[in-house]
């Protein structure tokens, strides 16, 4: 392993990039926002293990924070996310300013529309976060210009809608989805997880207990079911949204039909910080 170098400029990474580009070498790209775990590692990693170099950018987007969510006291840690980052085979570590992604400022950023997906689940309890999601990854991946980009598969509707704004952009990248990784409890791995308190911590994990708990189900109804009644009942957990979607549209599966595979979503608060988690779901015809 070797220590990644840091820019911070469009220029420095383009130089970089030119370089390896100059050598016929591929180029994989993990965006980030920091306060990485080993979910984003893992990133890293299936990167290195597909492209030649491996950039990972840390960029706190603020177009992706609504009024009253965790912009300003979300964790930022460059210095020990180089450090996490020497133990993996990146490359460089891109960590722009606001004003080197947004040059006229956020405000006067004209942003990606995520359409109607972007306007469930996520999108609704977090108007406008998707939009701002496509928009700083778009920024980065034109910057970087990555051969591929990876993302975990935790963030099931963003990762869709990178997918649709790819293929619609027509966008010449491939994305990678590498599945969730997770504690030894089953709790996904978040960077949100250290907000939680010991005990809050303990409570999150009806969170993975519900999936599981669907996973034994026979049909959706059932497993629908049975999954929110566990985690509803569960003491310190608010549940904003728990649904199984079409992995091939995001929208929800009806009542009273019987896929043979859905996607099951959840999003909950506990304490004051906000969880999701996914879980892909088959069903017996």
């Amino acid at each position: 392993m070797t220590t990644p170098v840091i820019v911070s400029s469009a220029a420095q990474l383009r130089e970089l990039t030119q370089s390896w580009r100059e050598k016929g070498q591929s180029i994989g790209f993990v965006p980030t926002m920091g306060s990485l775990h080993e979910g984003h590692l893992a990133l890293v990693e299936a990167a290195a293990s597909e492209t030649d170099r491996v950039v990972v950018s840390i960029f706190v987007n603020p177009l992706q924070f609504g009024a009253g969510e965790d912009f300003d006291r979300y964790p930022r840690s460059l210095t020990q996310d180089a450090l996490a980052l020497s133990t993996t085979s990146a490359d460089a570590i891109f960590a722009p300013s606001v004003e080197e992604i947004y040059p006229d400022g956020p405000g006067a950023t004209p942003t990606q529309s995520s359409g109607p997906v972007g306007l469930l689940f996520e999108g609704l309890s977090r108007p406008g976060h998707f939009d701002g999601m496509l928009t700083v990854v778009a920024r980065l991946c034109d910057l970087v210009g990555p051969d591929r980009a990876y993302f975990g598969q935790k963030d099931a509707q963003q990762l869709f809608l990178i997918r649709h704004m790819v293929k619609q952009e027509g966008l010449p990248l491939e994305v990678v989805s590498v599945p969730t990784i997770r504690g030894v409890d089953r709790l996904a791995l978040s960077s949100r997880n250290a907000f939680l308190s010991a005990e809050e911590h303990q409570r999150a994990l009806a969170i993975p207990r519900a999936l599981e708990i669907a996973r034994g189900c026979s049909s959706a109804d059932q497993a629908r079911a049975q999954a929110r009644s566990y985690v509803e009942s569960a003491p310190g957990v608010e549940v904003d949204y728990l649904e199984i979607v079409d992995p091939e549209t995001f929208e929800p599966c009806a009542p009273g039909t019987n896929p043979r595979e859905g996607l099951m979503i959840v999003a909950a608060t506990i304490g004051a910080t906000r969880l999701i988690d996914n879980q892909v779901l088959a069903f017996g015809q």
